[in-house]
């Protein structure tokens, strides 16, 4: 015999389960309640069997479970959710030309793309000013560079 609350039928909770974890996963964009939703949206087919609710509730958290710990972390590779991606990034691989001289315990300034950047060596070796480096990575609001290793590299300015 189905499981009933008053005049409201198991499947009717199910339903209305689905629906809130896919309201919660819109607003959210988690990648977090989309797994208890397709749980639920499962647990409506089943609803019509004769399971008892018991049973029902362990289905249902069984199912979540493995979608949470199983395919999120695919989805969260697909989707690239969590990481922002900026102009910064197009910068790296670029060269620069020093225009204050850097040293390992000393920040200097690489001209890039036009712009002014406070810099400092990769290694913490020392770059004269004038030399083309290239950026490694930028932290913050620092260029992380090194030296070119042929002075005939073009220079973006």
């Amino acid at each position: 015999m189905l499981f009933d609350f008053g005049f409201i039928s198991i499947r009717w909770i199910w339903v209305a389960l689905t629906i809130l974890f896919a309201l919660i996963e819109v607003f959210t964009l988690g990648l977090t309640t989309v797994w208890f939703a397709l749980a639920a949206l499962v647990l409506v087919f089943l609803s019509f069997l004769p399971i008892p609710i018991k049973f029902q509730i362990l289905i249902f958290l069984a199912i979540s479970a493995v979608l949470l710990f199983y395919t999120r972390p695919l989805a969260l590779k697909k989707f690239k959710t969590g990481r922002v991606k900026t102009n910064v990034d197009s910068l790296i691989g670029m060269h620069a030309l020093v225009t204050r001289k850097i040293s390992e315990f000393e920040k200097g300034e690489v001209k890039l793309n036009g712009q002014f950047w406070s810099a400092r060596t990769e290694g913490g070796s020392e770059i004269t000013e004038g030399t083309k480096c290239e950026v490694v990575r930028i932290e913050g609001v620092q260029a992380i560079v090194r030296p070119l290793e042929t002075a005939t590299e073009n220079v973006s300015n």
